[in-house]
C-alpha cells in the first residue's frame, strides 16, 4: 500500500483545552482537511502531539472526572480520578479522548495507530518534516 500521500502534522498542546484540542487532532487523523475525504476510506494523516502535560480542562473536571475500567469479573470495577490519572499517565487521557471521537471499527483503530503523543516538546519524528498546526 502506498502511504506517501499521508502528511505529518505537529500540534503543540500547551495551555489548550482538552476537548477542543482533541477535536482538531481527530480532524487531521481522519483526513477531513483533504478535498478527497470519504468517511469509509482511510485517507488520514499522522499527528504528533507534544507538551501534553500542559493541557487544561474546564470546570471542576480535574478533581471530579472519573475513569472506570472493569476486568469482567464480579466486583472488579476500578476507578481513578482525572487528577491521579494525569499524574500517572497523561498519554492515557489523550488516547482515551481521541478513541471516544473516532468511529468504533477497524478504520477507527487504524486512525488511532497514527497518533504520536509526547509529554515534552522534543520528539523523534523530525525527519518526516511535520507541519506545525496553530490551534
Amino acid at each position: 500500500m502506498n502511504i506517501s500521500f499521508r502528511k505529518w502534522y505537529l500540534i503543540d498542546s500547551s495551555n489548550k483545552v482538552l476537548g477542543r484540542l482533541i477535536t482538531r487532532v481527530v480532524y487531521y487523523l481522519m483526513g477531513k482537511n483533504k478535498s478527497n475525504y470519504l468517511p469509509y476510506k482511510d485517507g488520514g494523516n499522522f499527528v504528533i502531539l507534544i507538551n501534553i502535560n500542559k493541557i487544561v480542562v474546564t470546570g471542576k473536571k480535574f478533581k471530579k472526572k472519573i475513569y472506570y475500567r472493569h476486568s469482567g469479573y464480579v466486583g472488579n470495577l476500578k476507578s481513578i480520578s482525572f487528577e491521579n490519572m494525569f499524574k500517572k499517565s497523561p498519554e492515557y487521557i489523550i488516547r482515551k479522548s481521541v478513541y471516544g471521537m473516532l468511529p468504533k471499527n477497524t478504520l477507527g483503530r487504524c486512525f488511532l495507530k497514527r497518533l504520536r503523543v509526547f509529554n515534552y516538546s522534543n520528539h523523534i519524528y523530525n525527519s518526516h518534516k511535520p507541519v506545525l498546526v496553530k490551534i
